[in-house]
């Protein structure tokens, strides 16, 4: 590994604890409780997944439907947490608190105001959303079961994201990771009560996975605020009152709303490619829903660097450690690589024993194990593209993450399966999966050297 001689000179600033030390050691620290953390979160659809299945096959395909629709929301919350954590990480490595102080407080309220304005958004929009999706008049009232209390609880959803996003860009990864695995706790005990029943509770159905979210939500939020008392940027709302909260808002939003973007625009493209499934037939929808809650929980590692990659790359950033940033980057990718090789063959080779964890149903059985063989060849470029994002992101080129990321979906992933679904039926929309993600990770590597390397040393605008 290169040399960390260069730390030696690197300026005091002990609330910037990322920007000394081993690279590789800082990556492992933040990764590791974040692995926990994501595969809490991701283990919460597998389980909502497996208990909805005893229902029934309608139940099934109708969380098939929902699952990239509640993906794709969840990520405008992981958007307010990543614009968060990128301007918290960079006004850390540039020694100034005060400043990281009121951007963090700023960002807890943008995230409560975005989590009213959406959740009633979705409240409105819920029913012409999944029957342009082609759900039948068989799963739309289930799916509509879910999404009424979904949509009035979704506030309490970007609270806690937003409040991560403040943990995770001061580096206390412990922290963060705490929150997400007492959310999904939570859910994981109310699940089974809600959705089938249990000690004498009579089970809601489908609406029961719901109630059971709103649950360990707000248990997750008592603990973030709880931990963010005993860290360096606690919250503060009179903390705003100083600063320049236009400047600072606008240097939120420049990467808290490209990043909501790029993050939904993944499940988004899903969303799509469940509704030209829709036309093959129930089991078709739910062996595709059922593939990707496994492909989900097989990328946590994944997704959980790309999450930690931000505040190692912005704290490095913003202290002018260019090089530092760079390396940190060049190791998570080499990551990326082997750990998506090694997910994709252990998914292959037992793809009918995971499917029959969902379904004893011969076809989903056929559709889930059909999906598995294709798709999970791409989880290497898909790990790149996302923590390229993640870095992109954390530098304040969030723009330059989410054109990649509508070009994988709208360029590459929708047309093709569109194209050449009349002729290769389902198999399209696993292949156009399968090349996006490896399109898509080839297309990071490039723009990352492009904007990493080419240009460096290159000051944010409007970084006041």
């Amino acid at each position: 590994m290169a040399s960390e001689a260069e730390n030696l000179d690197a300026p005091e600033n002990p609330r910037a604890k990322l920007v000394r030390g081993s690279i590789a050691g800082h990556l492992v620290k933040q990764t590791t409780p974040a692995i926990v953390g994501v595969a809490a979160i991701m283990s919460v659809g597998v389980i909502d997944a497996y208990f909805i299945g005893q229902l029934g096959a309608n139940e099934l395909a109708a969380i098939s439907f929902i699952f990239p629709v509640i993906t794709a929301l969840q990520s405008l919350g992981v958007g307010v947490m990543v614009g968060i954590n990128s301007v918290v990480s960079r006004a850390l490595g540039e020694g100034d608190y005060e400043r990281a102080l009121a951007r963090a407080n700023l960002g807890l309220m943008l995230g409560l105001a975005a989590g009213i304005t959406l959740g009633l958004l979705l409240f409105v929009l819920r029913q012409p959303l999944f029957q342009l999706m082609q759900a039948d008049a068989e799963i739309l009232p289930l799916i509509d079961q879910y999404m009424k209390p979904y949509a009035f609880g979704f506030v309490l959803m970007m609270t806690m994201m937003g409040a991560n996003g403040v943990l995770r860009g001061q580096g206390a990864a412990k922290s963060n990771t705490a929150v997400l695995v007492i959310y999904s706790i939570a859910n994981w005990i109310l699940d089974p009560i809600l959705i089938t029943g249990a000690f004498g509770i009579e089970g809601f159905g489908v609406a029961g996975a719901a109630y059971a979210t709103i649950g360990g939500w707000i248990v997750g939020i008592v603990a973030a605020f709880w931990l963010l008392e005993r860290h360096d940027l606690p919250f503060r709302p009179s903390a705003v009152k100083n600063c320049r909260i236009g400047v600072q808002l606008r240097a939120l939003t420049r990467v808290a709303g490209p990043a909501a973007f790029t993050n939904s625009i993944n499940p988004a493209g899903l969303a799509i490619l469940t509704s030209l499934l829709a036309a093959e037939g129930t089991a078709a929808v739910a062996g595709f829903g059922a593939g990707g809650r496994l492909q989900s929980f097989a990328v946590v590692p994944l997704l959980a660097l790309s999450g930690s990659i931000g505040a190692i790359v912005g704290q490095n950033w913003g202290a002018r450690q260019y090089d530092r940033a760079r390396r940190a980057l060049v190791q998570a990718g080499l990551f990326c690589v082997g750990y998506g090789l090694a997910a994709a063959l252990v998914l292959y080779t037992s793809r009918e024993w995971f499917a029959e964890l969902f379904s004893d149903e011969a076809q989903t059985l056929e559709a889930t194990s059909a999906y598995l063989a294709i798709s999970v060849w791409g989880y290497a470029g898909y790990g790149v593209l996302i923590v390229v994002n993640g870095a992109l992101n954390a530098i304040d080129r969030a723009s330059n993450a989410l054109a990649l990321s509508i070009s994988r979906v709208m360029l590459v992933m929708v047309p093709f399966a569109w194209l050449l679904r009349g002729a290769l039926g389902t198999q399209a929309v696993y292949l156009a999966e399968l090349t996006a993600n490896l399109l898509g990770g080839l297309a990071a590597a490039a723009i990352a050297w492009l904007v990493l390397w080419k240009r460096p040393g290159e000051k944010a605008a409007g970084d006041a």
